[in-house]
């Protein structure tokens, strides 16, 4: 009986595993996963975010200051034309869109589906999470923006026509980034390349049109989630980037989180939004396993498509953020309780931050299988985005390989670097949460007392995110 245990679940990983359907990039390794200890994993990876804790917490003060305070400079480079960067932005995307419009129908030789859900929400966050904020130069409205202004002699884009008021503090961002997640975890065909084509241009239209009216500093503070996010991720770098007196650009170096610092605490609706980043994710994993399908009635041997669980799906999504968000105040609030301090909202604002590298630990991890298969299909559906015959890249006879999902040795690696990842992100955010509280308030004791719950938060997620990536799956 002992033996048959693991037999069933690992036998229906591999049934699943192998199942020619949409998910196969993300799970297909889920079957030799389940012959890994992953439970020692799940341990030694919480463990090593509790021992950062108790460390951290007994290291002189001036020690953590010292980590957050020094930067170095690196070395200098030629400003680039930020107008220039983001036009050519524009022009791939407007290739993208048209390529999703009038190129092949299917979603692993059309480019688009890879090019947003794979090079743009994936491997552009991690890069910002390594390289500092590349979004200021590369969001594809700068640029059309300065080419509209330089064609009508006006400074459209530049000063508000209509106010945003201050009220709606972050419920825009909120709004656009939960559809965005909708439409990638709950739309019956988000990969579709005439749906996501035309996805896409209203998006772009719509955020235009915003920026025009309500000027585009303001309206990406607050209202455009992808400024918001890669702005935030790009601080949470070790890397920062600063346009020095004689025009050039200065490369420093940093603790990661450093760049953090100089930002007000956000108001309720901007952690909120930061919740919700990582909350996406979370459910984008939660979602797959055997253990949410049978918590909405579904067999994950005979999936029945999205069809048949959109509205679970939908609550699962608002739910899994709604969770995350009583938990994180919970531990603040449970803080300030322990400690006798008064300012919640402050603590909260400041601590979310805190939450930034976990959001990059989880793009990492769970989307690592990912990105190694759908990188290959961008690739070579890059050499003909229009289905012409063209080789513009040399890749169009790419052969697209899933076979390292199928060998153990290359599972363990793969496994391991997403466990480090987990484990890395968590060591950060809680060496950062206690630099923050650090920047806020002092006296040891009071500092332990304000951390202790939100500490524990990161422990248990840490041990969520591996549960994530090693409970059976589809």
């Amino acid at each position: 009986m002992r033996q048959a245990s693991w037999i069933l679940p690992l036998a229906t990983g591999l049934i699943v595993g192998v199942t020619p359907w949409p998910a196969l990039a993300h799970g297909s390794e889920g079957g030799l996963v389940l012959l890994l200890p992953t439970g020692y994993y799940i341990l030694g990876a919480a463990f090593t975010v509790l021992v950062t804790f108790l460390l951290i917490s007994l290291l002189p003060d001036s020690v953590t200051r010292a980590m957050y305070r020094g930067e170095h400079p690196l070395l200098t480079v030629p400003a680039p034309s930020v107008a220039l960067i983001s036009s050519l932005s524009f022009l791939l995307l407007l290739i993208m869109v048209l390529a999703g419009l009038f190129g092949a129908r299917d979603p692993l030789t059309n480019p688009l589906p890879a090019f947003v859900w794979t090079v743009f929400w994936v491997c552009l966050t991690i890069l910002h999470g390594l390289l500092g904020p590349l979004w200021q130069a590369l969001n594809p409205w700068t640029g059309p923006l300065v080419l509209l202004r330089r064609l009508t002699g006006t400074r459209l884009g530049e000063d508000s026509t209509i106010r945003l008021p201050q009220t709606i503090g972050y419920a825009i961002a909120i709004l656009q980034f939960f559809g965005f997640a909708w439409f990638e975890l709950v739309d019956l065909a988000p990969s579709d390349p005439t749906r996501l084509a035309i996805a896409v241009s209203v998006y772009w239209f719509a955020n235009f049109t915003a920026m025009m009216l309500f000027s585009e500093r303001d309206w990406c503070a607050r209202a455009e989630p992808f400024s918001i996010f890669f702005s935030l991720v790009g601080r949470c770098a070790p890397i920062g980037w600063e346009t020095n007196e004689k025009g050039r650009l200065q490369m420093k170096i940093g603790w990661p989180g450093r760049f953090l610092f100089g930002l007000p605490p956000l108001s309720a609706g901007g952690v909120l939004f930061v919740l919700l980043t990582l909350g996406t994710v979370s459910f984008d994993g939660l979602s797959r396993t055997f253990v949410w399908l049978a918590a909405i009635g579904v067999n994950p041997l005979d999936f029945p498509g999205r069809s048949a669980i959109f509205a679970p799906s939908t609550a699962g999504l608002v739910g899994t953020w709604a969770a995350l968000s009583a938990l994180f105040f919970a531990s603040i609030g449970l803080g300030v309780l322990l400690s006798g301090e008064r300012r919640l909202g402050l603590l909260a604002g400041r601590l979310v931050y805190s939450i930034i590298p976990i959001s990059i630990s989880f793009q990492i991890a769970h989307y690592l299988t990912l990105v190694l298969v759908e990188i290959q299909n961008f690739m070579k559906a890059l050499a003909d985005p229009f289905s012409l015959g063209w080789d513009l890249t040399g890749t169009r006879d790419l052969h697209v390989t899933t076979s390292f999902l199928n060998v153990y040795e290359t599972v363990i690696s793969i496994f391991n670097t997403q466990t480090i990842a987990i484990a890395l992100g968590h060591v950060v955010a809680v060496i950062l949460a206690h630099a923050l509280l650090l920047d806020l308030t002092d006296g040891k004791r009071r500092v332990f007392l304000m951390e202790l719950p939100l500490a524990a938060l990161m422990v248990f997620y840490t041990a969520f995110g591996l549960w994530l990536l090693s409970t059976p799956r589809i």
